[in-house]
């Protein structure tokens, strides 16, 4: 998946806001917390996307080809995956995967601000 690719799916998902920070990265954000972020590092080579999500997923794929854990935010403990090449995941799984992250964000939010933005199921 490159940088089209990514923003193009990303924008797809409901409530979703967009944002060019942290050195030109895209950060893809639901309900102002963010659930992608895809750009350039200096110690991958290509396009990069990182994602949140299930402590399983990320013990599962944190040491895959194609894959590993997010810089900066699984340093701090968090379940964020970085996925640097199809290796492992492809991108109709990787799209999954932004899905699900995307999900696991607006679940977070406040059940106010889930009605709010049309993300409330109930």
């Amino acid at each position: 998946m490159d940088e089209a690719e990514f923003n193009a799916f990303c924008g797809t998902l409901p409530a979703t806001s967009t944002v060019v920070q942290w050195g030109d990265a895209h950060v893809w954000k639901v309900g102002g917390k963010v659930f992608a972020v895809g750009g350039w590092s200096k110690d991958i080579d290509g396009f990069g996307i990182s994602f949140e999500c299930s402590p399983l997923t990320f013990e599962i794929y944190k040491d895959e080809p194609g894959m590993r854990p997010a810089p900066y935010l699984a340093s701090r403990g968090m379940s964020w995956l970085q996925w640097t090449g199809p290796q492992t995941l492809d991108t109709d799984m990787l799209r999954d995967y932004l899905g699900e992250s995307h999900r696991l964000v607006a679940a977070g939010l406040t059940k106010k601000l889930q009605r709010e933005l049309g993300l409330a199921t109930d």
